[in-house]
Protein backbone atom coordinates (compact mmCIF):
# COMPACT_ATOMS: atom_id res chain seq x y z
CA UNK A 1 0.00 0.00 0.00
CA UNK A 2 1.30 3.54 -0.55
CA UNK A 3 1.88 5.81 2.32
CA UNK A 4 -0.16 8.48 1.14
CA UNK A 5 1.73 11.51 1.18
CA UNK A 6 0.50 14.08 -1.12
CA UNK A 7 4.04 15.07 -2.70
CA UNK A 8 2.68 17.31 -5.86
CA UNK A 9 0.19 20.18 -5.98
CA UNK A 10 -1.78 18.61 -8.64
CA UNK A 11 -4.49 16.20 -8.31
CA UNK A 12 -4.10 14.46 -11.78
CA UNK A 13 -0.54 12.60 -12.10
CA UNK A 14 1.73 10.70 -14.37
CA UNK A 15 3.51 7.82 -12.22
CA UNK A 16 6.51 5.43 -13.08
CA UNK A 17 7.25 2.57 -10.77
CA UNK A 18 10.97 2.21 -9.62
CA UNK A 19 12.45 -0.29 -8.01
CA UNK A 20 16.59 -0.36 -8.80
CA UNK A 21 18.72 1.77 -10.67
CA UNK A 22 18.26 -0.43 -13.71
CA UNK A 23 15.53 1.40 -15.07
CA UNK A 24 16.55 4.69 -13.82
CA UNK A 25 18.34 5.95 -17.51
CA UNK A 26 14.84 4.65 -18.70
CA UNK A 27 12.77 6.70 -16.30
CA UNK A 28 14.90 10.16 -16.27
CA UNK A 29 14.54 10.04 -20.21
CA UNK A 30 11.41 9.50 -19.93
CA UNK A 31 10.67 12.18 -17.15
CA UNK A 32 12.73 15.07 -19.68
CA UNK A 33 10.15 13.90 -22.76
CA UNK A 34 6.88 14.74 -20.83
CA UNK A 35 8.71 18.04 -20.14
CA UNK A 36 10.40 18.80 -23.23
CA UNK A 37 9.10 21.35 -25.58
CA UNK A 38 7.09 21.99 -27.97
CA UNK A 39 4.65 20.20 -26.21
CA UNK A 40 5.12 19.76 -22.77
CA UNK A 41 2.90 18.11 -20.05
CA UNK A 42 0.78 20.38 -18.20
CA UNK A 43 1.01 17.41 -15.05
CA UNK A 44 3.89 16.26 -13.19
CA UNK A 45 5.37 12.68 -13.19
CA UNK A 46 5.70 11.04 -10.06
CA UNK A 47 7.90 8.19 -9.20
CA UNK A 48 7.07 5.26 -7.31
CA UNK A 49 9.65 3.87 -5.54
CA UNK A 50 10.13 0.74 -3.15
CA UNK A 51 12.55 0.25 -0.64
CA UNK A 52 14.43 -1.83 -2.79
CA UNK A 53 15.70 1.87 -4.94
CA UNK A 54 19.47 2.56 -3.90
CA UNK A 55 20.76 6.07 -2.47
CA UNK A 56 22.22 6.74 -5.80
CA UNK A 57 18.97 6.22 -7.36
CA UNK A 58 17.30 8.33 -4.69
CA UNK A 59 20.14 11.08 -5.08
CA UNK A 60 19.50 10.53 -9.01
CA UNK A 61 16.16 11.71 -9.03
CA UNK A 62 16.63 14.31 -6.25
CA UNK A 63 18.98 16.26 -8.40
CA UNK A 64 16.48 16.28 -11.41
CA UNK A 65 13.45 17.55 -8.95
CA UNK A 66 11.55 14.55 -10.01
CA UNK A 67 8.78 13.73 -7.41
CA UNK A 68 8.99 10.77 -5.26
CA UNK A 69 6.63 8.34 -3.23
CA UNK A 70 7.20 5.35 -1.32
CA UNK A 71 5.58 2.40 -2.02
CA UNK A 72 5.44 -0.93 -0.58
CA UNK A 73 6.56 -3.68 -2.41
CA UNK A 74 3.76 -5.30 -3.80
CA UNK A 75 4.07 -9.38 -3.68
CA UNK A 76 1.05 -12.13 -3.35
CA UNK A 77 1.93 -14.49 -1.06
CA UNK A 78 2.18 -17.53 -3.63
CA UNK A 79 3.00 -16.69 -7.06
CA UNK A 80 4.00 -18.46 -10.80
CA UNK A 81 7.19 -19.17 -11.12
CA UNK A 82 8.38 -16.01 -12.84
CA UNK A 83 12.45 -17.12 -13.31
CA UNK A 84 12.64 -17.26 -16.93
CA UNK A 85 11.13 -13.98 -16.83
CA UNK A 86 12.07 -12.34 -12.92
CA UNK A 87 11.21 -9.18 -14.63
CA UNK A 88 7.45 -10.00 -13.65
CA UNK A 89 8.07 -9.95 -9.91
CA UNK A 90 8.62 -6.27 -9.97
CA UNK A 91 5.04 -5.89 -11.93
CA UNK A 92 2.86 -6.75 -9.42
CA UNK A 93 3.93 -3.24 -7.93
CA UNK A 94 2.80 -1.65 -10.72
CA UNK A 95 -0.88 -2.28 -9.70
CA UNK A 96 -0.44 0.58 -7.11
CA UNK A 97 -1.85 3.71 -8.87
CA UNK A 98 -5.29 1.67 -7.85
CA UNK A 99 -4.55 2.95 -4.59
CA UNK A 100 -3.60 6.21 -4.63
CA UNK A 101 -6.80 7.81 -3.47
CA UNK A 102 -5.25 11.23 -2.91
CA UNK A 103 -5.40 11.93 -6.83
CA UNK A 104 -8.32 11.91 -8.94
CA UNK A 105 -6.31 10.17 -12.17
CA UNK A 106 -3.39 8.76 -12.31
CA UNK A 107 -1.40 7.53 -15.55
CA UNK A 108 1.01 4.59 -15.08
CA UNK A 109 3.84 4.74 -17.24
CA UNK A 110 6.68 2.12 -17.64
CA UNK A 111 10.37 3.30 -17.28
CA UNK A 112 11.23 2.03 -20.53
CA UNK A 113 9.00 4.35 -22.23
CA UNK A 114 9.27 7.72 -24.40
CA UNK A 115 7.30 10.27 -25.22
CA UNK A 116 7.93 11.08 -28.50
CA UNK A 117 8.77 15.28 -28.75
CA UNK A 118 6.17 16.32 -31.47
CA UNK A 119 3.30 14.78 -29.53
CA UNK A 120 1.11 14.95 -25.96
CA UNK A 121 -0.71 12.39 -24.07
CA UNK A 122 -2.23 15.00 -21.68
CA UNK A 123 -5.54 14.17 -23.21
CA UNK A 124 -5.67 10.91 -20.93
CA UNK A 125 -5.79 12.96 -18.22
CA UNK A 126 -9.67 13.69 -19.12
CA UNK A 127 -10.55 10.22 -20.59
CA UNK A 128 -13.79 9.30 -19.38
CA UNK A 129 -13.65 6.44 -16.90
CA UNK A 130 -16.04 5.08 -14.49
CA UNK A 131 -16.24 7.28 -10.98
CA UNK A 132 -14.75 5.10 -7.84
CA UNK A 133 -18.76 5.52 -6.60
CA UNK A 134 -19.09 2.79 -9.12
CA UNK A 135 -17.11 0.59 -6.86
CA UNK A 136 -15.64 -1.38 -9.93
CA UNK A 137 -18.82 -2.46 -11.04
CA UNK A 138 -18.66 -0.55 -14.71
CA UNK A 139 -17.97 -1.02 -17.65
CA UNK A 140 -15.25 1.49 -17.34
CA UNK A 141 -13.40 0.61 -15.12
CA UNK A 142 -9.81 1.65 -16.19
CA UNK A 143 -8.04 2.03 -19.86
CA UNK A 144 -5.29 0.87 -21.90
CA UNK A 145 -3.54 -0.74 -24.71
CA UNK A 146 -3.73 -4.32 -25.98
CA UNK A 147 -1.13 -6.73 -25.49
CA UNK A 148 0.56 -7.93 -28.77
CA UNK A 149 0.50 -11.80 -28.16
CA UNK A 150 2.66 -12.79 -31.42
CA UNK A 151 5.61 -13.74 -29.49
CA UNK A 152 7.76 -12.67 -31.89
CA UNK A 153 10.88 -14.00 -30.75
CA UNK A 154 9.43 -17.17 -29.92
CA UNK A 155 9.76 -17.36 -25.87
CA UNK A 156 8.97 -20.80 -24.94
CA UNK A 157 7.77 -19.91 -21.93
CA UNK A 158 4.71 -17.88 -23.48
CA UNK A 159 1.44 -19.57 -23.50
CA UNK A 160 0.90 -21.34 -26.92
CA UNK A 161 -1.90 -19.57 -27.55
CA UNK A 162 0.00 -16.63 -27.72
CA UNK A 163 0.33 -16.67 -31.46
CA UNK A 164 -0.18 -13.94 -34.33
CA UNK A 165 -3.84 -15.04 -35.78
CA UNK A 166 -4.66 -14.56 -31.73
CA UNK A 167 -3.34 -11.32 -31.65
CA UNK A 168 -5.61 -8.37 -31.75
CA UNK A 169 -2.88 -6.10 -33.98
CA UNK A 170 -3.54 -8.57 -36.36
CA UNK A 171 -7.15 -7.77 -36.71
CA UNK A 172 -6.59 -4.12 -37.43
CA UNK A 173 -3.72 -4.95 -40.83
CA UNK A 174 -6.96 -4.31 -43.42
CA UNK A 175 -7.76 -0.58 -41.15
CA UNK A 176 -4.26 0.48 -42.42
CA UNK A 177 -2.31 2.92 -40.12
CA UNK A 178 -4.32 5.56 -39.95
CA UNK A 179 -7.07 3.97 -38.71
CA UNK A 180 -5.46 2.11 -36.76
CA UNK A 181 -3.63 4.95 -35.16
CA UNK A 182 -7.06 6.61 -34.05
CA UNK A 183 -9.11 3.69 -33.18
CA UNK A 184 -8.85 0.89 -30.78
CA UNK A 185 -10.11 -3.11 -30.91
CA UNK A 186 -13.00 -3.66 -28.65
CA UNK A 187 -11.91 -5.70 -25.26
CA UNK A 188 -14.68 -8.03 -25.36
CA UNK A 189 -12.99 -10.25 -27.54
CA UNK A 190 -12.48 -13.47 -26.43
CA UNK A 191 -9.29 -15.49 -25.35
CA UNK A 192 -5.59 -13.24 -25.86
CA UNK A 193 -8.01 -11.07 -27.85
CA UNK A 194 -8.78 -9.05 -24.81
CA UNK A 195 -5.41 -8.66 -23.31
CA UNK A 196 -3.94 -5.55 -21.83
CA UNK A 197 -0.74 -4.58 -21.92
CA UNK A 198 0.22 -3.06 -18.58
CA UNK A 199 2.77 -0.70 -19.87
CA UNK A 200 0.26 2.21 -19.95
CA UNK A 201 -3.00 2.16 -17.02
CA UNK A 202 -5.68 5.26 -17.30
CA UNK A 203 -6.82 4.68 -13.64
CA UNK A 204 -9.15 7.00 -11.48
CA UNK A 205 -7.72 5.52 -8.08
CA UNK A 206 -10.54 3.30 -5.49
CA UNK A 207 -10.69 2.09 -2.10
CA UNK A 208 -13.14 -0.75 -3.30
CA UNK A 209 -11.19 -1.38 -6.55
CA UNK A 210 -7.80 -1.95 -4.60
CA UNK A 211 -9.51 -4.28 -2.08
CA UNK A 212 -10.93 -6.35 -5.33
CA UNK A 213 -7.62 -6.32 -6.98
CA UNK A 214 -5.71 -7.55 -3.92
CA UNK A 215 -8.50 -9.88 -3.01
CA UNK A 216 -8.12 -11.31 -6.74
CA UNK A 217 -4.42 -11.44 -6.68
CA UNK A 218 -4.35 -13.14 -3.56
CA UNK A 219 -6.60 -16.07 -5.50
CA UNK A 220 -5.61 -16.33 -8.47
CA UNK A 221 -1.83 -15.44 -8.89
CA UNK A 222 -0.19 -18.74 -9.00
CA UNK A 223 -1.96 -19.18 -12.28
CA UNK A 224 -0.82 -15.55 -14.26
CA UNK A 225 1.18 -15.55 -16.42
CA UNK A 226 2.11 -12.07 -16.65
CA UNK A 227 1.63 -10.63 -13.29
CA UNK A 228 -0.64 -7.14 -13.26
CA UNK A 229 -1.64 -8.03 -16.84
CA UNK A 230 -2.71 -11.06 -16.29
CA UNK A 231 -5.05 -10.11 -12.99
CA UNK A 232 -6.47 -6.82 -14.82
CA UNK A 233 -7.11 -9.04 -18.02
CA UNK A 234 -8.93 -11.36 -16.30
CA UNK A 235 -10.50 -9.76 -13.37
CA UNK A 236 -11.73 -6.48 -15.28
CA UNK A 237 -13.20 -8.50 -18.79
CA UNK A 238 -14.53 -6.70 -21.32
CA UNK A 239 -14.79 -3.48 -18.61
CA UNK A 240 -12.30 -1.96 -19.54
CA UNK A 241 -11.32 1.28 -22.38
CA UNK A 242 -9.08 -0.01 -24.88
CA UNK A 243 -7.01 2.56 -26.15
CA UNK A 244 -5.29 3.02 -30.01
CA UNK A 245 -2.07 1.16 -29.91
CA UNK A 246 -0.71 4.91 -30.13
CA UNK A 247 -0.03 5.65 -26.68
CA UNK A 248 1.56 2.63 -25.82
CA UNK A 249 3.31 2.01 -29.05
CA UNK A 250 5.47 -1.78 -28.10
CA UNK A 251 8.31 -1.28 -30.08
CA UNK A 252 7.86 -4.97 -31.51
CA UNK A 253 4.84 -3.54 -33.65
CA UNK A 254 6.92 -1.63 -36.18
CA UNK A 255 9.29 -4.71 -37.29
CA UNK A 256 8.73 -5.98 -40.55
CA UNK A 257 6.31 -9.02 -40.29
CA UNK A 258 4.78 -8.37 -36.95
CA UNK A 259 2.30 -5.13 -37.15
CA UNK A 260 4.25 -2.91 -39.32
CA UNK A 261 1.17 -2.71 -41.31
CA UNK A 262 -0.68 -0.72 -38.55
CA UNK A 263 2.53 1.25 -37.71
CA UNK A 264 2.93 5.11 -38.47
CA UNK A 265 5.98 7.10 -37.12
CA UNK A 266 3.81 10.35 -37.46
CA UNK A 267 1.09 9.41 -35.28
CA UNK A 268 3.06 7.57 -32.71
CA UNK A 269 2.95 9.55 -29.28
CA UNK A 270 4.84 6.80 -26.87
CA UNK A 271 7.17 4.27 -27.62
CA UNK A 272 7.48 1.01 -25.15
CA UNK A 273 10.48 -0.39 -25.60
CA UNK A 274 9.55 -3.93 -24.50
CA UNK A 275 12.16 -6.85 -24.17
CA UNK A 276 15.78 -6.55 -23.97
CA UNK A 277 18.01 -5.07 -24.98
CA UNK A 278 16.40 -1.37 -23.65
CA UNK A 279 18.37 1.54 -25.28
CA UNK A 280 20.55 2.47 -22.52
CA UNK A 281 21.92 -0.64 -22.28
CA UNK A 282 23.48 -0.40 -26.56
CA UNK A 283 26.04 2.09 -27.23
CA UNK A 284 24.15 4.16 -29.72
CA UNK A 285 26.46 3.61 -32.58
CA UNK A 286 25.07 -0.37 -31.67
CA UNK A 287 21.46 -0.33 -32.04
CA UNK A 288 19.68 -2.09 -34.27
CA UNK A 289 16.33 -1.09 -33.72
CA UNK A 290 15.54 2.31 -35.54
CA UNK A 291 13.31 3.16 -32.49
CA UNK A 292 16.18 2.84 -29.96
CA UNK A 293 17.97 6.02 -32.15
CA UNK A 294 14.79 8.26 -30.96
CA UNK A 295 15.79 7.46 -27.28
CA UNK A 296 18.93 8.26 -27.80
CA UNK A 297 18.44 11.57 -29.37
CA UNK A 298 16.68 12.75 -26.49
CA UNK A 299 19.03 10.79 -23.86
CA UNK A 300 21.51 12.96 -25.08
CA UNK A 301 19.35 16.22 -25.14
CA UNK A 302 18.52 15.54 -21.62
CA UNK A 303 21.68 15.01 -20.82
CA UNK A 304 23.32 18.54 -22.35
CA UNK A 305 20.35 20.17 -20.46
CA UNK A 306 21.53 18.14 -17.30
CA UNK A 307 24.92 19.95 -17.83
CA UNK A 308 23.62 23.46 -18.53
CA UNK A 309 21.67 22.99 -15.32
CA UNK A 310 24.76 21.78 -13.23
CA UNK A 311 23.41 18.57 -12.42
CA UNK A 312 26.27 16.24 -11.71
CA UNK A 313 27.62 12.96 -13.82
CA UNK A 314 25.77 10.58 -11.87
CA UNK A 315 26.13 7.86 -14.58
CA UNK A 316 22.41 7.56 -15.28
Amino acid sequence: MADGEKVVDSDKVWTVLITNESYLPGLLTLAYSLRRSPNPSAYPLVALYTDTLSPAGHAALDARSIPKQRIEYILPSSSKDYSADPRFYDCWSKLAPFSLTQYSRVVQLDADMLVLPSQTMDELMTLPLDPPSLKGSGSRVFAAGHACVCNPLKKPHYPPDWTPQNCAFTSQHSWGALRASTEAISPSAGGPLGYMNGGLQVVNPCKEIWEQILSYMEKEAVNMDFADQSLLSGLYRDRWVPLPYTYNALKTLRWKGVHDAIWSDHHVKNVHYILAPKPWDEKPEDAKDESHAWWHQLNKERHEEEKKSGIPEDGF
